[in-house]
Order: structure tokens, then C-alpha cells, then sequence
């Protein structure tokens, strides 16, 4: 997918933005920092009759919603008989084989994405589902949370709406609304006990999150949008500063789980790193979840280019009737900007993607932001 839609500027134009983002430090075309996100606007819970839900605004006008609902499903697979007439074995398993059977599954999640001006099975829609559930889904731990009893889970509707047309590439909007709205979700507190079937309290004031809130679990991922202009990393770019990306990456992160005990050990180093320097460091431990690349503009066929000319189609043809086509096209114009050939070097990506885990980083900043939002 197409981070964003051309944008009508003349090559005279992108050389010259393209010219100001690899400067050092970068110019960007709103005054902004290289690692400074847009300011936002964050609400939950305005949306009556659901679980969890939540609204953030962008500055530059760009708005979304996210809703969720849940309800109570029969866990496919389960046989009760079968699981009665090897009684005896279950009861000699005990406690651990009931938490190793505590697993959750993908299909327990049903993410939509609704964008204005695109249908519901587009191919730009349905890869920001993908990316969206994939960061969900990648460690298994959030389908773990919807568990009830082998007999039983929660099953999560999430319908994700973007009410103002895309001026930028949506993706960090939504995963920011989608991470706000998940935290402010909350599920009946459960009051059967074992496989029986599911009771639950009527009293919603007693429902627990589905994210606790003030303990050391961990929250729900995020996806940033990263780009590299020559030496330059960009983060947050906007529908200008994509037309000129030589690589744009969406990087899903998530808080690591920490572990007391493996602190305890005063003086003592792990894999050359002592421990108390390590965990004196300020910001989070963030753990990579997933990695994609988008499509700048600059590497998508424009709107009525020839095939003689496009270097996407009929590009053998071209060269053997005119030899003098592959000179032309590698000669460099001053004051002229042509968009990139090739892939992306996996040193570049490798930087990238260090920037999004960097501790104290832009991912630290945009977690403590939506950490600063009352739910509720």
C-alpha cells in the first residue's frame, strides 16, 4: 500500500524538500524536531454501549475512533465428554497442566478498519487491519487475557474508524486510538469458578480492566512510522516529507515484561552489560514486535506514466528499442529530484528500527503521553 497519495509538487519542489530534510540537523516543512511527534488530542469512553473505546485527533485535523465490544463465545475444539472419562489423569496434572492449557487463539480478536472513501475489502484497508492485528497477536499475550475456561473466552470486536479523509499515511493514528481504547476497556467481572458455565457480576463499577491499571503488566503495542532521508531518521513524517522518503518503516513495539528476581544480583553482568547500570537507565524496555515496509509514493507508478516509460513495465523492451534511455535516466539534473531505485540497504533499517527501541526515545514519550490520559 501507498503510504499517501501523490502529492502535487513539481521535481523542482521535491528536490528542494528532499534537499532540507538531508541537511543536519533536518528542516521540515513544520518546524518540527526529527524525533518530535504531532501534538495530539486523546479522550476515552465516549462511545456508549461498548467495552472500551477512544478518540485522538492529530493537529493537523486527522481523527479517529475506535470501539470495542466483547462477548462470550464456546472455545472451539473443547470436548467435555472426553475430558470427563480422563478425570482421573486431569486431577494427577494438576495446577500446571491447567495453566499450559491456558492459550489464546488469533481468531478471538476481529479487527475492521473503515476509512473514508475506501471500500471495506480495499487492498490499502485491509493491510491496515493486517499490520494492526499482527502487533495485536505477535507474542500471544493479549489473546492469553481473553481466556475464561477451556470451556470458554472473551472475543474482542474492534472497529476502527477514521472520520476525517486520510491527509497522511493513517497508521500511527490508529494504533495510538486502538492502544487508548484497549486500555480503557473493561470486561464483567467473572464469578463462576473452574469450567462451569460463565457467571458474571451485573455491577459495572467492579468490572476489571482488561489492562490493569497501576501494575507492572504490560500494555498494549504500538506501530510508529519511521523514514530515512539519506543520513537523517524521521519520525512521525508527514504527507510532504513521504513523497521524498528513500525507506519508510511502520515498527510495532511493546513494553518488555520485567522480572524482578533477575535483578537481584548486585555487581554481577549479563552477557557483558552489568545490571544495575542497565536498569538505571531511564525509559522502557521495549521489545520489537513487528517490522514493515511502506511504500513511499516516489516508488509508485504515477497516474497515466506510458509503459515505455515505467520502469515497472515494459522497461526490457524500452532500453533495447532506445539505448540511449538507460543514460538519460541515470544522468543526475541539478535542482531535480527522481525518486530512488532499488531496495533498502538492511543497514538502514537496522538503524531504524534501534531509533523506535532507543530507551528514553520517541516511543517512551508517546507511551507516558497515553499513559497521561484519565480513563474513565
Amino acid at each position: 500500500m501507498a503510504s499517501t497519495q501523490h502529492v502535487l509538487l513539481s521535481p523542482a519542489e521535491l528536490a528542494y524538500l528532499h534537499e532540507a530534510l538531508s541537511l543536519t540537523p533536518p528542516i521540515r516543512p513544520d518546524g518540527r524536531a526529527p524525533m518530535q511527534f504531532r501534538p495530539l488530542v486523546a479522550e476515552t469512553e465516549i462511545l456508549p454501549g461498548t467495552n472500551g473505546s477512544a478518540r485522538i485527533c492529530f493537529a493537523d485535523g486527522t481523527e479517529a475512533i475506535v470501539g470495542v465490544k466483547a462477548e462470550v463465545e464456546r472455545t472451539r475444539g473443547y470436548h467435555g465428554d472426553e475430558q470427563e472419562e480422563g478425570g482421573e489423569e486431569e486431577e494427577e496434572g494438576g495446577e500446571e497442566r491447567r495453566e499450559g492449557e491456558r492459550e489464546g487463539q488469533g481468531e478471538w480478536v476481529e479487527l475492521t478498519v473503515e476509512i473514508p472513501g475506501y471500500r471495506d475489502d480495499d487492498a490499502g484497508t485491509a493491510f491496515l487491519a493486517a499490520m494492526l492485528s499482527e502487533a495485536l497477536l505477535a507474542d500471544g499475550r493479549f489473546a492469553k487475557k481473553l481466556w475464561i475456561s477451556r470451556r470458554f473466552h472473551w472475543k474482542l470486536f474492534l472497529d476502527i474508524l477514521l472520520i476525517s479523509p486520510p491527509l497522511s499515511y493513517p497508521l500511527p493514528l490508529l494504533s495510538l486510538t486502538t492502544h487508548l481504547a484497549l486500555l480503557s476497556t473493561r470486561l464483567p467481572r467473572l464469578k463462576s469458578e473452574g469450567d462451569e458455565d460463565p457467571f458474571f457480576d451485573d455491577d459495572w463499577a467492579a468490572a476489571p480492566y482488561l489492562y490493569p491499571q497501576g501494575t507492572t503488566t504490560t500494555r498494549p503495542p504500538i506501530t510508529l512510522l519511521v523514514m530515512a532521508v539519506g543520513r537523517n531518521i524521521i519520525f512521525d513524517p508527514s504527507k510532504e516529507e513521504l513523497a521524498v522518503a528513500d525507506v519508510v518503516l511502520a515498527v510495532s513495539v511493546g513494553e518488555a515484561a520485567t522480572n524482578s528476581a533477575s535483578t537481584k544480583g548486585k555487581g554481577k553482568a549479563i552477557g557483558g552489560m552489568d545490571i544495575d547500570s542497565a536498569a538505571a537507565q531511564p525509559g522502557r524496555s521495549l521489545r520489537l514486535l513487528s517490522v514493515r515496509t511502506v511504500d513511499p509514493p516516489s516508488r509508485v507508478t504515477p497516474p497515466g506514466m506510458p509503459n515505455a516509460t515505467n520502469s515497472a513495465y515494459g522497461v526490457a523492451v524500452s532500453v533495447q528499442k532506445q539505448p540511449e534511455a538507460r543514460t538519460v535516466e541515470a544522468q543526475a539534473v541539478e535542482g531535480v529530484w527522481k525518486a530512488p531505485r532499488g531496495g533498502a540497504k538492511p543497514a538502514v533499517m537496522a538503524a531504524l528500527v534501534q531509533k523506535v527501541l532507543e530507551r528514553g526515545g520517541v516511543a517512551d514519550e508517546v507511551l507516558d503521553a497515553l499513559e497521561a490520559v484519565e480513563l474513565g
